[in-house]
């Protein structure tokens, strides 16, 4: 397997396009392989590739908006994630409170999802807690997920997931034709953590990653302490001594 980190995970060290190009090398030295993107800060995708390619880093996917996947926004879109290098996008949520509302996240997402096909992208959606509440609307039962993966990837959050009180090992293993990669992520009572500081069963999703063949494990966490660079600093140190 390889590691990437999300960058939005380092947020509080980006408030320029600079900033961007600059942390990108602090990634690449914690020996990062790769790096999902949440947010551009006003840089052309030629720069950032530009950027990944000097340092040696793989554009995993990319969270974007909803909107960015609308018909009317896909074709940019994709030209911008294909620029990249990335052969996956997707958003990190969506308003799915309402039967209205998550029909409309599934016809985007549906819609994208099977135009991005054509051009060797998967399109995914990464799962909170909310997802797996069920049942969730008596005119469709089953779970967001269930429904959600019925027309586009998914990318698990695997701490969102356990907190949810699903089993890591089964939902991975039994959904691995419709998982891009993984987040791996840690936590206490619903706060995110750094890895080995929570109470997640990580071995368990380590082990699920590879029975699965997945390729990437991408290290997130909502709220690092003190800072994004420390907190990731001894994530990767976990994944080095846990998941090689």
């Amino acid at each position: 397997m390889k590691f990437a980190v999300q960058m939005y995970s380092l947020r509080g060290h980006i408030k320029t396009g600079e900033d961007m190009l600059d942390i990108l090398g602090k990634v690449k030295a914690l020996g990062f392989e790769g790096v999902e993107f949440a947010g551009f800060f006003g840089l052309d995708a030629e720069t950032l590739k530009a950027r990944l390619d000097e340092l040696g880093l793989v554009c995993v996917g990319a969270h974007m908006g909803l909107d960015d996947f609308k018909p009317e926004n896909l074709e940019k879109t994709l030209a911008f994630v294909k620029t990249l290098g990335a052969k996956t996008a997707g958003i990190g949520g969506a308003d799915t409170a309402t039967e209205t509302a998550l029909e409309n996240v599934l016809a985007v997402m549906g819609g994208a999802h099977e135009r991005a096909l054509s051009e060797g992208v998967r399109v995914y959606f990464h799962n909170h807690t909310r997802e797996f509440e069920a049942p969730l609307f008596a005119t469709a039962p089953g779970t967001i997920f269930d429904r959600l993966k019925a027309v586009c990837d998914m990318q698990v959050d695997t701490y969102w997931s356990f907190y949810a009180g699903q089993e890591n090992y089964a939902l991975i293993t039994g959904n691995k034709d419709r998982i891009v990669h993984l987040h791996i992520k840690d936590g206490l009572d619903g706060t995110p953590t750094a890895l080995g500081e929570g109470n997640n069963d990580l071995a368990v999703v380590v082990k699920a990653a590879k029975d699965a063949g997945i390729e990437w494990l991408i290290l997130e966490n909502d709220d690092p302490v003190p800072d994004g660079l420390s907190d990731i600093t001894r994530s990767k140190a976990w994944l080095d001594a846990n998941a090689r």
